[in-house]
C-alpha cells in the first residue's frame, strides 16, 4: 500500500492529502452547524465541540498521534513555523495590502462582468447570538483548516518540487473549485479565489509558514461575514446596487478611478511582498553567520 502511494506523482499525492484534510475539517464543522440549528438553535453550543476538534486536527497535522512513521512529514507539510516579530509585522502588512488590491481588482471586475450575490434570507431565522458565534467559529475553521490544507499540505510539496508559481496556480484552482459547494459560487468568481490563493500562497512561500495567512484568512472572513450580514454585500461586490457594465454604457470616471486605485495598491502590494522577502532573507543570513 505504501509503495503504491509513493509511486503516485507528487502533485497527485499533495492534492489528495490536502483535499482530505480540507474535507475532514470543513465537513465536521458543517455537521456540527446543522446539528446546532436543529437542536437548541438559541444556544451556540457547536463552538465547543468544534474548538476541541480543531485542537485535535491541528495537533495531528503537526505530527502528533499515530502513525509515528508519518509524524515528521506531517509537521513539514503543515509548515506552521514560528516567525520573528519583524517577519510577522512585514507579513501582515504585505497581506493586508494584497487583500486590499484584490478587493479593488474585484471592484473593476464588477464593471466588466456580473458577479453572483450571496443570499442571506436563510440566515434571518437564526438567533443573532448563535449566528454571531457561528460566524466567529466558522472563520476560525476556515482560517485554520483551509490554510493548513491548501497552503500547507497541498502547496508546500508542489512548491518545493515545481516552484511557487505552479504550486499557487494549482492550489488556487482547487481552492476555488472547493467553493463550488456554495450555491453562489460560479466560474466568474475563479479570479477572486485565484487572487486569494496568491495573497496567502505568497506569504506562505516567502516566510515558509502558514501562520500569517491563517490569521489574515480568519480575520478577513469575520469582517466579510459581518459586512454580508449588515449590508447584504458579498466581499467581492463593489456595492449593494449593480453598476452598469462598461460594455453596456462605456467607461466612466468611476471605472477609470477604480482602475488607477487598483494599480496603485497593486504596485504597493508587490513592493510590500518584496520588502517581506528582504526581511526574511536578512534574518536567514544573520542566523547563518
Amino acid at each position: 500500500m505504501l509503495s503504491a502511494w509513493k509511486r503516485l506523482p507528487l502533485i497527485v499525492r499533495a492534492i489528495l492529502t490536502g483535499g482530505i484534510a480540507a474535507a475532514v475539517g470543513t465537513f465536521t464543522w458543517s455537521l456540527l452547524v446543522q446539528a446546532n440549528l436543529k437542536i437548541l438553535p438559541g444556544v451556540p453550543w457547536s463552538i465547543f465541540p468544534a474548538s476541541f476538534f480543531l485542537w485535535i486536527f491541528w495537533r495531528y497535522l503537526q505530527g502528533k498521534g499515530w502513525p509515528r512513521s508519518t509524524s515528521e512529514i506531517r509537521k513539514t507539510n503543515l509548515r506552521a513555523n514560528r516567525l520573528s516579530g519583524d517577519v510577522w509585522a512585514s507579513a501582515i502588512f504585505a497581506g493586508i495590502l494584497g487583500l486590499i488590491a484584490l478587493l479593488l481588482f474585484m471592484r473593476v471586475m464588477n464593471r466588466m462582468i456580473r458577479l453572483p450575490q450571496q443570499e442571506v434570507a436563510d440566515l434571518v431565522s437564526i438567533p443573532r447570538i448563535t449566528l454571531f458565534f457561528l460566524l466567529l467559529m466558522g472563520s476560525a475553521v476556515a482560517g485554520i483548516v483551509e490554510e493548513a490544507s491548501f497552503r500547507g499540505y497541498m502547496q508546500g510539496p508542489i512548491e518545493r518540487r515545481y516552484g511557487p508559481v505552479m504550486a499557487i496556480l494549482i492550489t488556487g484552482l482547487l481552492f476555488g473549485s472547493a467553493h463550488f459547494v456554495h450555491p453562489e459560487t460560479t466560474v466568474a468568481l475563479m479570479p477572486f479565489y485565484l487572487g486569494v490563493a496568491a495573497v496567502y500562497g505568497m506569504l506562505a512561500y516567502i516566510t515558509n509558514s502558514i501562520l500569517p495567512g491563517m490569521i489574515l484568512h480568519a480575520v478577513g472572513n469575520v469582517f466579510g461575514g459581518i459586512d454580508l450580514l449588515t449590508s447584504g454585500q458579498s466581499e467581492w461586490q463593489a456595492s449593494t446596487k449593480p453598476m452598469p457594465l462598461i460594455w453596456e454604457k462605456g467607461t466612466d470616471s468611476s471605472f477609470r478611478v477604480s482602475c488607477i486605485i487598483f494599480i496603485v495598491f497593486g504596485i504597493a502590494a508587490i513592493w510590500a511582498y518584496k520588502a517581506l522577502a528582504a526581511v526574511v532573507r536578512k534574518q536567514w543570513q544573520e542566523s547563518n553567520e
